[in-house]
C-alpha cells in the first residue's frame, strides 16, 4: 500500500499549529520510547529526525500522512517526558505547548483556564483529535507512564496506549508483558517494532479508527508503584530535572 508522508512544520505553541481540519494523532510518551523511529516505520521513510540525546526537542513536530485511499491525517510527535534538558524551564514550556494543543481537542472545554485562553487564539476552534500514549514493552507499569495515562485520561480526546520495542523481548516476555499492560491500562494495547515492522497493521488500524470515536470516560488504574507522585489531571506529566 502507498504511504504518502512530509513533514510539514514544528509548533512552540498555539498561533504554529495547522489551521486546517484534517485529523490528528498525537504521540506521547518518554523521550526514549521511540515515537520518530515509529513514525518513519509507519511511512516506510525518514521523515522524522531521530536523536541519540532523548529529551532534546521541545516543539509539537507535524507529519502530514496519507496511506493509501484513505483521508489524509497528521502524525503529531510531542515533546517527550522522562528528561529535562532546561530543567522546570523546558517543563514548564512543554506544560504550556501540550495543553495549548490539547485546547484544540473536541470537547476541550473540560482543560484548564489557561489551556482555553489558549483556544481562543485558534480561530478553526475544536477539531478531531486522539491520542496514544507510547509505552516501552520491555518495563511496564513504569511510575511515570502511569502518571501520564492519568492525564491523557483526563483529556477529551479519544485516547490508547501502544507498546514499543517488542521486538527486543522474548516470547515467554511477549505474552507476560502484553498481559501485564492491558491490566494496568484496562484496554488492549498492541506491541510494535520499528526495527523490524511488527504490529505496524494493528497500529495504522488504531490510528484510523480513533479520531472518530467518542472520548471514553477516565478509567480506573491500579494502585501507583511506591512512592507515587501527585496524580496530573488536568496538565501533562512533568519532566524532572536530570
Amino acid at each position: 500500500m502507498k504511504i504518502v508522508a512530509e513533514f510539514v512544520t514544528s509548533a512552540a505553541g498555539a498561533g504554529d499549529f495547522p489551521r486546517d481540519r484534517l485529523p490528528e494523532i498525537a504521540l506521547v510518551g518518554r523521550s526514549n520510547v521511540g515515537k520518530s523511529s515509529l513514525i518513519n516505520a509507519l511511512v516506510r521513510g525518514q521523515v522524522a529526525r531521530t536523536s541519540a540525546a532523548p529529551g532534546k526537542t521541545r516543539l509539537a513536530n507535524f507529519y502530514r500522512v496519507q496511506r493509501g485511499t484513505a483521508a489524509p491525517l497528521y502524525l503529531v510527535d510531542l515533546p517527550g517526558y522522562g528528561y529535562a534538558r532546561g530543567g522546570d524551564g523546558s517543563a514548564r514550556e512543554f506544560n504550556r505547548l501540550a495543553e495549548a494543543y490539547f485546547a484544540r481537542c473536541r470537547g476541550g472545554s473540560s482543560l484548564s483556564d489557561e489551556a482555553r485562553r489558549a483556544k481562543s487564539e485558534d480561530p478553526p476552534d475544536q477539531k478531531p483529535i486522539a491520542v496514544i500514549l507510547l509505552v516501552d514493552s520491555r518495563h511496564p507499569g513504569l511510575e511515570s507512564d502511569l502518571d501520564a495515562w492519568t492525564w491523557v485520561s483526563s483529556l477529551p480526546c479519544p485516547r490508547g496506549v501502544v507498546g514499543t520495542k517488542v521486538d527486543k523481548l522474548t516470547r515467554a516476555e511477549r505474552t507476560r508483558h502484553a498481559r501485564k499492560l492491558e491490566s494496568l491500562f484496562q484496554l488492549p494495547v498492541p506491541l510494535v517494532s520499528a526495527t523490524d515492522g511488527e504490529g505496524l497493521d494493528a497500529l495504522w488500524k488504531l490510528i484510523s479508527n480513533l479520531p472518530s470515536q467518542t472520548a471514553a470516560p477516565p478509567q480506573p488504574l491500579p494502585p501507583p508503584p511506591p512512592h507515587p507522585r501527585p496524580p496530573q489531571h488536568s496538565r501533562p506529566p512533568r519532566r524532572p530535572p536530570r
